[in-house]
């Protein structure tokens, strides 16, 4: 999929061209790998700006370093319980809003 021509692009129908529509299984595959990659990426961002590396957060909950690097690459995906503990470990919380 080209995006770097400057041309405005409608990137639903691109992204049902690649993976499928909504609700099918190589669709859902993507969108779990993107939703992995999103939240690696605020939880890095989160991590520099409270200027700790990745050993720190990793000893303040328990794991290795090498984890917290999968975590931030979107190639391990959390559970519920180990992302509280990171969110906490950041000095954040996480609060649920009602979707628009």
């Amino acid at each position: 999929m080209q995006t770097n021509d400057h041309k405005i692009r409608d990137y639903s129908a691109a992204l049902e061209a690649e993976y499928g529509m909504h609700g099918t299984p190589e669709r859902a595959e993507f969108d779990e790998e993107a939703y992995a990659f999103y939240t690696g990426q605020i939880l890095l961002e989160t991590r520099k700006k409270a200027r700790l590396t990745q050993a720190e957060l990793a000893k303040r909950i328990g794991v290795d370093k090498s984890y917290i690097s999968r975590v931030e690459k979107g190639i391990t995906v959390p559970s519920v319980a180990t992302f509280y503990r990171i969110v906490n470990a950041l000095g954040r919380s996480v609060e649920l809003t009602p979707s628009l």
